[in-house]
C-alpha cells in the first residue's frame, strides 16, 4: 500500500507562497492515488525553479539540460516501457528552450505525463518574460513591456491532437491531483499545464488573479469533441477553463517498435558478437 510518506518530506529552496509547493503536493497525491510506488516512477526535469520539484521526492530522478527533459524521458520510456514517467519543468523550460521537443513529443505520442509549472515568467533567472507572458507585461529585461504575443500551449496541443490535454491551477490541489492521476492512467502523451503564482516576479498573475478567473469545465463537457476543445483552448482572460480540455485514443510511440514486443530493452543480455558485426560495418 503506497502512502504520501513513501515519497518523503524535504526542505525546499522555493519562496514562501510559491505555487510550486501545491503542485508538489498534488503530484504526491496523484502518484499515491495511482498506486505507484517510488521505485516504479521516473521523474525527469530540466532547469529552473519548477525543475527542482523532483528533488523533493523520494523517487528516481533525472535532471536534463534546460529544455531537454522530454528527449531524456523519451529515451527512458523506449528503454523501459514499463516505467511510469513524469516530466516536470516550467513554462520557459518546456515551451521556450524545449519548444521543439514539446512539439515532437506530441507528434510521437510518447506515453508519459508532462506537468508544466506555468507562472508566466522565468522564476530562476529573476523574472524575465517567458513564452506564456502576456503582452505589455513589464520586467527588468523588458522595461517597455513584452512585445511578443503569448504562446498558447493548450491551443497548440489541441490543434496537434495531442492525446490528453488538461489545465490545472495550483490553488486547487485536489482537482489538480485528480488530473495528474487521470493523466498517468492515460496511454499516450499527456499534458497538464498548471497555472501557478510566482510571488517574487509576477505581481499581475497572482493567486487572487487566477482565483477570480478560473473555473472547472462542467460534467457535460465533451473532451473528445475536437472543435469544442479548440474553442475552449482559446478561452483566456476574464474566464479560464480548468480540467481535461481534449483527449483521444492514439497508439503510443513505444508500441510502434517491433523490438519492444518481446519486453523492455533494459535487463536484456547484450549480444557482443552481434554488436561487433554492426560496429565493423563502420570501420
Amino acid at each position: 500500500m503506497v502512502s504520501i510518506e513513501d515519497y518523503g518530506e524535504y526542505e525546499t529552496a522555493w519562496c514562501p507562497g510559491c505555487g510550486n509547493f501545491s503542485i508538489l503536493e498534488a503530484v504526491k497525491q496523484g502518484l499515491v492515488a495511482s498506486g505507484i510506488a517510488p521505485h516504479e516512477v521516473l521523474l525527469v526535469s530540466g532547469i529552473g525553479q519548477a525543475a527542482k520539484a523532483p528533488h523533493y521526492l523520494n523517487a528516481n530522478v533525472f535532471n536534463g539540460l534546460h529544455g531537454r527533459a522530454l528527449p531524456v524521458a523519451t529515451g527512458a520510456k523506449l528503454a523501459n516501457p514499463d516505467l511510469r514517467i513524469i516530466v516536470e519543468s516550467g513554462d520557459g523550460c518546456n515551451y521556450g528552450e524545449g519548444g521543439n521537443h514539446f512539439l515532437a513529443a506530441i507528434r510521437r505520442n510518447v506515453d508519459l505525463t508532462l506537468i508544466v509549472h506555468d507562472n508566466q515568467v522565468y522564476g530562476l533567472t529573476k523574472g524575465q518574460a517567458s513564452p506564456t507572458t502576456m503582452e505589455g507585461f513589464v520586467t527588468k529585461a523588458q522595461p517597455e513591456g513584452v512585445a511578443s504575443a503569448p504562446f498558447n500551449p493548450i491551443a497548440v496541443a489541441v490543434a496537434m491532437q495531442a492525446s490528453f490535454v488538461a489545465r490545472g491551477f495550483s490553488g486547487m490541489i485536489e482537482h489538480l491531483a485528480e488530473l495528474i492521476e487521470k493523466a498517468i492512467a492515460h496511454e499516450g502523451f499527456a499534458l497538464i499545464d498548471v497555472l501557478q503564482p510566482c510571488v517574487s516576479f509576477n505581481k499581475v498573475n497572482t493567486f487572487a488573479w487566477y482565483k477570480k478567473r478560473c473555473y472547472t469545465l462542467p460534467d457535460e463537457y465533451d473532451a473528445t469533441d475536437w472543435q469544442a476543445a479548440m474553442q475552449t483552448a482559446m478561452e483566456w482572460g476574464d474566464k479560464i477553463p480548468l480540467g481535461i480540455i481534449y483527449r483521444n485514443q492514439r497508439t503510443s510511440f513505444e508500441k510502434r517498435f517491433s523490438v519492444l514486443e518481446h519486453g523492455p530493452l533494459v535487463g536484456r543480455d547484450t549480444d557482443f558478437g552481434e554488436l561487433k558485426k554492426i560496429l565493423d560495418k563502420f570501420a
